[in-house]
């Protein structure tokens, strides 16, 4: 016995359609999924082994200041503080990663994402921030801000 024509076009179409659906609702739900999947689990950054970073001139650098600057490829903040002082941390909020700043008007360093606030010694003081800033070694050679990771 023969399927009449109509029925198996009407069977193609339907198949098709079925295919079709199918692979839309896998797509939008992998297109859900994966953001999430990686905002949970994000990439391992790869770190650039440098020992140290000239992160510029004590002279040039006045007090109750700071600036950012590029450590291994990744944000870092020198700072000096108003007794003068010279301080660096890695730049990144230990809260989700956002850069931080240092804020003369407050003494402290801010991140503004969330309001994270760390004071002048790297510990969280205000905000969501779960634990302090990864303290770099400063060094003055000659006039050079020589930046370094501990041991």
């Amino acid at each position: 016995m023969s399927v009449p024509k109509q029925e198996q076009d009407e069977t193609g179409r339907r198949g098709f359609l079925a295919a079709l659906l199918g692979t839309g609702v896998v797509g939008l739900s992998l297109s859900v999924i994966y953001p999430i999947w990686r905002f949970i689990f994000p990439p391992r950054s790869v770190r650039v082994a440098e020992e140290a970073v000239v992160a510029g001139q004590a002279s040039q650098f006045p007090p109750d200041s700071g600036r950012l600057f590029s450590f291994g490829g990744e944000p870092a903040l020198l700072l000096r503080t108003p007794e003068g002082d010279f301080r660096a941390f890695l730049g990144t909020c230990t809260h989700l990663g956002c850069t931080v700043e240092y804020r003369s008007d407050l003494h402290q360093i801010h991140c503004a994402c969330h309001d994270g606030r760390f004071d002048l010694s790297g510990k969280n003081v205000q905000g969501p921030p779960p634990r302090p800033l990864t303290r770099l070694i400063v060094q003055i050679r000659d006039d050079d801000l020589l930046v370094s990771r501990g041991s």
